[in-house]
């Protein structure tokens, strides 16, 4: 196969990974209402790190498609999106509202992700380039991290009685308030970056 056809292959490795994480996404959501927590977590680790390996393979052997451009940030949105909503679901009265992902969270995560989407369309629809900045993929590791450390709380808030406080090790609360409250500021902060770079972007 030449490299222009391989370039061009929607079946390529790139895409196939981005569509394995897709579904090992569905397989988390399946998870978490079972509560079956530390297999949650595994698999959201596995669905999480393709999210770099397919990156990083079309880059490296030049395998970037028109499908692999939008298939890969929406296998991100679900995923972070669902684990938001669920963990909001999950979290909710076994947690203080410092120490858990609250609903309001989760809506203004999809609705960052929302806004940023009807961007792209627009500005790539028109000839510009919205491609990912460093504001959104240091807030896509602030999520990662945050929905992890929800996991592991819920894991062993699970398989103790004792109060949350009791139940939970310090560095572990340390992580979870940090990461939690960092991952809705970086979200914040990168939809705002987009909305500015939109406008400017409009008004040349």
């Amino acid at each position: 196969m030449a490299d222009s056809d391989l370039k061009q292959d929607i079946f390529n490795v790139p895409n196939k990974i981005s569509a394995a994480r897709l579904l090992l996404s569905f397989v988390f959501f399946a998870l978490l209402p079972l509560q079956l927590f530390w297999a949650a977590l595994v698999v959201f680790v596995i669905a999480a790190g393709t999210d770099w390996v397919d990156g990083w393979y079309a880059r490296k052997y030049n395998m970037v498609t028109k499908l692999g451009r939008v298939l890969d940030p929406f296998c991100d949105k679900i995923l972070i999106c669902g684990a938001y909503i669920l963990l909001a679901i999950e979290m909710d009265d076994l947690f203080p509202w410092y120490a858990k992902i609250a609903g309001w969270m989760a809506v203004v995560v999809v609705g960052r992700e929302l806004l940023v989407t009807v961007l792209r369309s627009m500005i790539e629809g028109a000839g510009g380039d919205f491609s990912a900045k460093w504001a959104g993929k240091l807030k896509m590791g602030f999520q990662c991290v945050a929905v992890g450390a929800c996991l592991v709380a819920l894991a062993l808030k699970t398989e103790t009685t004792e109060p949350v406080a009791a139940g939970i090790p310090s560095w572990l609360n340390i992580v979870l308030i940090s990461s939690i409250w960092l991952s809705i500021y970086s979200t914040l902060q990168s939809g705002w970056g987009y909305c500015v770079a939109a406008g400017k972007y409009l008004q040349s």
